[in-house]
């Protein structure tokens, strides 16, 4: 008996199975069948096809209690009949569907981070992203806030999770995630694929902002102009497949191993005065000039709650007035003897002094966000949604430098309207942007 060989090599192409795995379907497929026919008179069989020429061999075997082989002959298969061959159809298209499995399962693990591109699928509540042999599940969770995916319409998305189920892989896609804007960029800027620009960290409330700190290891290549691209081509390129260049802003800062320049640069487009970082609670406080108080911190606290995901510190801003207030009344207070060189009081005085100061830098902090609200919107119009902000911060002072930490991009709980800024605060519920100055 000799099969086609020809016929399983187009179910390799068509299927993309490997060749071995083909074969080894057909030959558990005739096993099958020779054990539910009339011929059978052994415990079990085996069948073997020679992978050249197509010749079928089978070897009817005698088992003994505990299922080992006690002798084995060959057996020359006959028609099988209608029935049976039904059934050896069956268990090779079963078999094929799960080697096809197997290998979409191969195909995507490990890939959790990779860029997939298809067509949506809307099932009912369900969104799948078309992937050809196989789809990825698009959970609402992982969908941006407010966007519209229309069934039939085009979309990326970043894998985050290949899971082995009894019917195959699941694929698991988002496009929230941060993976997504980074690998966006690889594909929209060359020199991110070539190595020369880095992406050292990302931060990203999806549908609302998002903050890309970049380097260049070439010194002639500037990373920020080169991710912004030509007129802002390949911005736009990254905020078009995010189907948000209205919504979603992207800002583009410069990495810096300094800490206390890359806050500067990942407050952008807010011009920073000083920075001053506390390395024992992970602080980081940041002085600006009173009129950027407000671009500073951002509508809801958004611009500098990104900045502090991006940085890993948390980040207190106060204004040029606040921050001179409370010095002078601490200087008042350590000359009167209430509080040490350190500002730790030395008696109830000392503490309600300490208080005091605070409270008075605090309604200079207010009185000149009221200011700035009031002047904002005829001094400081909207960027355009592709003018990218490049952070060019000024030469900034720092009492301490420790070793930078690492961006993180962890959710988090703060008061929005507070200017202090933890590495973990919750994203803003509406995703409106502050009033931005079109750069740094």
């Amino acid at each position: 008996m000799k099969i086609d060989i020809d016929a399983l090599r187009q179910i390799e192409r068509e299927k993309s199975i490997d060749f071995l795995t083909v074969v080894e379907a057909f030959e558990t497929a005739m096993a099958s069948a020779y054990k539910r026919s009339n011929q059978a008179n052994a415990d079990e069989a085996r069948v073997t096809v020679d992978r050249t020429t197509g010749e079928v061999t089978l070897y009817a075997q005698e088992l003994d209690d505990e299922g080992n082989i006690v002798s084995e002959w060959q057996e020359e298969p006959k028609d099988f009949g209608r029935i049976v061959a039904q059934t050896a159809k069956q268990v090779l298209l079963q078999r094929l569907r799960e080697a096809e499995r197997e290998a979409t399962y191969g195909e995507y693990v490990g890939r959790e981070g990779d860029i997939i591109a298809g067509q949506i699928s809307q099932q009912g509540n369900v969104t799948l992203i078309e992937l050809g042999r196989t789809e990825a599940l698009l959970p609402f969770s992982e969908q941006i806030p407010n966007e519209r995916l229309d069934h039939g319409a085009h979309t990326r998305a970043v894998v985050i999770e290949v899971r082995k189920q009894l019917r195959g892989a699941q694929i698991v896609a988002s496009r929230t995630h941060p993976a997504l804007v980074v690998g966006l960029f690889a594909l929209e800027v060359p020199e991110i694929e070539e190595g020369i620009v880095e992406i050292r960290g990302i931060a990203r409330e999806a549908g609302h902002r998002t903050k890309v700190a970049v380097m260049s290891n070439d010194a002639d290549v500037d990373p920020v102009g080169a991710c912004v691209g030509p007129g802002g081509q390949r911005a736009r390129g990254v905020q078009k497949e995010l189907h948000s260049e209205e919504m979603e802003r992207i800002d583009i800062v410069r990495w810096a191993d300094e800490p206390e320049q890359l806050v500067g640069n990942a407050l952008s487009p807010a011009r920073v005065t000083n920075v001053y970082l506390y390395p024992d609670d992970g602080t980081a406080m940041v002085v600006v000039p009173d009129y950027q108080l407000s671009l500073a911190i951002g509508r809801e606290g958004q611009n500098a709650r990104l900045a502090a995901r991006l940085t890993g510190w948390r980040i207190d801003i106060k204004s040029e007035t606040q921050f001179a207030e409370e010095q002078r009344a601490f200087q008042d207070a350590f000359d009167a003897g209430l509080i040490d060189e350190y500002g730790n009081p030395l008696s109830d005085e000392g503490e309600k002094a300490i208080q005091a100061a605070y409270e008075s830098a605090e309604a200079v902090r207010k009185s000149a966000l009221e200011d700035e609200d009031d002047d904002l919107p005829a001094a400081e119009p909207d960027a355009a949604p592709t003018d990218l902000p490049v952070a060019s911060a000024p030469t900034l002072t720092a009492t301490v430098a420790p070793d930078v930490a690492e961006a993180v991009a962890a959710s988090v709980d703060t008061t929005p309207v507070v200017p202090v800024a933890e590495p973990d605060s919750e994203p803003a519920s509406d995703g409106a942007t502050e009033k931005d100055e079109p750069g740094a």
